[in-house]
């Protein structure tokens, strides 16, 4: 996720899949000497933003946070256990942790929102918690542990049929990549004027719809005649446009799948991929660990 969004909404990937070896020597060495001049025993968690590759620490807190229960049963261990333990007076090589765990396979952790209990409320995610759960999909395969975790919290990715597309003017230069990923699945494309515009001039087929004031059937009309398998819808702003608002809470309404990051996107056509090649390909967790 973007930086602003809490920890408890967040959906992730253990291991780091988009950070280079530099970025994460830096912040395991910025962690271990923030630890170190606070004096922290137990658990610290810190959230890190980084932009053009510099690393940013944006808040440190001496406790736990909710990403805790997620890294504890990817990696297998009782991590709060052993802080306890630890502040307890234990040592760590008393309890016999003392290498950082770097999985070979992939867990992916995605949150549960209560959004279809709440019409008309913004999907968008903000530092304000909003989820009320949260699952994980773990895969020797990215793709598949990422289609298993949006399938885990209610939202299985289409095999089939029609993706909208709709992004603000900040992504419009990553969106004929994107839009050519799902027509090479097979996926027709629909999207608004402006996104349409991009897309056709990259080569690719696309249904143009229109906004929904300029005529029907619209966007709205699409999802709730089930003529959408899935929604791209990225915000154009701070303050979206109502059209915007009203797509999302339409896709929520009518169960349909709703990206709202370029990253959660891509990650969705990775995951199709992965499922039209291999299956779930279903095992138990302690067959992982």
């Amino acid at each position: 996720e973007f930086a602003g969004v809490h920890s408890g909404d967040a959906a992730m990937v253990l291991p780091p899949h988009t950070l280079s070896d530099e970025l994460i020597d830096t912040m395991r060495r910025y962690s271990d000497a923030m630890a170190r001049e606070l004096k922290v025993t137990g658990l610290m968690n810190v959230q890190y933003a980084i932009k053009d590759g510099i690393v940013y620490v944006l808040e440190v807190n001496p406790r736990a946070s909710r990403t805790v229960p997620f890294v504890s049963k990817a990696i297998g261990r009782p991590l709060a256990k052993l802080a306890a333990k630890v502040m307890t007076g234990k040592t760590l090589k008393e309890l016999g942790f003392t290498e950082e765990l770097t999985p070979d396979y992939w867990a992916v952790k995605e949150s549960v929102f209560p959004f279809n209990r709440f019409h008309g409320q913004d999907i968008l995610l903000s530092p304000e918690m909003k989820s009320t759960g949260e699952v994980m999909g773990i895969d020797n395969d990215l793709g598949t542990a990422y289609a298993k975790s949006q399938m885990a919290a209610g939202g299985s990715l289409p095999l089939e049929g029609r993706v909208f597309i709709s992004v603000s003017d900040a992504h419009k230069a990553e969106v004929a990549a994107l839009a050519k990923c799902f027509a090479d699945l097979g996926f027709k494309l629909s999207s608004t004027t402006g996104t349409a515009a991009i897309l056709t001039e990259a080569g690719l087929e696309v249904e143009s719809v229109p906004k929904l004031a300029e005529g029907r059937p619209n966007t709205l009309d699409l999802l709730k005649n089930n003529e959408i398998q899935l929604v791209i819808n990225t915000p154009s702003g701070q303050a979206p446009r109502a059209d915007e608002i009203k797509i999302r809470t339409t896709a929520i309404y009518t169960n349909t799948p709703i990206m709202t990051t370029i990253g959660s996107a891509k990650a969705a056509a990775e995951g199709i991929a992965a499922l039209k090649q291999n299956g779930y390909g279903v095992k138990t967790l302690q067959e992982f660990l």
